[in-house]
């Protein structure tokens, strides 16, 4: 009997390798796959029920690419690259995941975010093909609320050509965020060329939409069971959800962190896309308090799919309990 260890482990994959190339000498024909490599994944969406509500993560796609230097802006980079690393993701990179949300009340279709839109050959945008796959037609949908308005979550807004992807839906968008990214003024002082190509892109998203977008405040039911919760810092009006049936709820915390990898294990740190970001980490440990305490079940935009899941207090962080999959709804 051969006892497993790693040794045994790497010998028995060099092994392998070694056999691969040299089975043409030993006689042997190259092994021939039965059928074509796929080369694509299937749709992602996942389905859960929150009290009579039926609710649908769908996948937008998500980007893996060379960690900037300031990601987070507050530790070394190579802190930071650690994390990523302990989280196995590709050495020197950071993947960050991209998850809006149906919610079916029984009376309204409801969309939550829009993802980065139509962006061709590339790894997200796939919001629309992945509705489609699960029975969702854009038609149908009656409220589009947008959490706040950065690119990958209100893009997907519009198609390629400019025309409305959910042309029947209402359109909702946080007062303070409306007002602060359609202000010249504060486009004229944006700090670096991030917050530019920001302000210029709800300018271009939203040129033609001005009187259908209907501006909501925090504390309101902007949808039958879903409530706006202010969790400002990433952007001054960003918002959050709760989303209520019975005695059941899901709180859908868009930014309130971004990849749970790096900023719920480390609450303290400053993405670089978070606007006010002292103001973000106060709101993060605020909400993760709360959502600990009442073990609520949460679903986080840039968690990994189907973004839904519960967290615990861990030392000085939080981490995240990935909700088991559940093959009923």
């Amino acid at each position: 009997m051969t006892e497993l260890s790693r040794r045994t482990l790497l010998a028995g994959v060099a092994a392998a390798g070694a056999a691969t190339a040299f089975e043409p000498f030993a006689g042997f024909a190259p092994a021939r796959a039965s059928a074509p490599l796929a080369g694509a994944q299937t749709p992602s969406f996942y389905r859960y029920k929150v009290g009579a509500y039926e609710c649908t993560s769908v996948a937008d796609g998500a980007r893996t690419f060379p960690m900037p230097d300031t990601f987070v802006k507050n530790v070394p980079k190579d802190q930071a690259l650690a994390a990523a690393e302990a989280a196995y993701m590709p050495k020197g990179m950071v993947t960050v995941p991209f998850n809006p949300q149906v919610i079916n009340t029984g009376s309204k279709l409801v969309l939550i975010d829009t993802g980065n839109g139509q962006v061709p050959n590339a790894p997200v945008g796939k919001l629309l093909p992945n509705l489609a796959a699960a029975g969702i037609d854009p038609k149908t949908v009656d409220i589009v609320i947008l959490s706040h308005l950065h690119p990958d979550h209100a893009n997907g807004i519009k198609l390629a050509d400019g025309s409305l992807a959910f042309p029947n839906a209402e359109i909702m968008a946080p007062a303070k965020d409306w007002a602060f990214w359609m202000s010249e003024e504060n486009a004229a002082k944006a700090p670096n060329d991030m917050m530019k190509n920001y302000f210029s892109n709800v300018r271009k998203v939203f040129t033609g939409l001005e009187n259908k977008v209907t501006k909501y405040d925090w504390g309101k039911e902007v949808a039958p069971g879903i409530t706006s919760v202010d969790t400002n810092g990433h952007t001054p009006g960003h918002t959050s959800f709760v989303v209520a049936s019975g005695s059941s709820k899901v709180l859908v915390q868009s930014d309130v962190t971004n990849i749970p990898e790096l900023f719920l294990r480390n609450p303290d740190w400053h993405v670089a896309f978070d606007i006010d970001p002292v103001k973000a980490v106060e709101t993060r440990r605020k909400f993760y308090d709360m959502a600990a305490a009442e073990k609520a079940m949460i679903v986080g935009f840039h968690f990994a799919f189907p973004s839904i899941g519960y967290v615990e207090k861990a030392g000085t962080g939080y981490r995240l309990i990935p909700a088991a999959w559940n093959p009923t709804i």
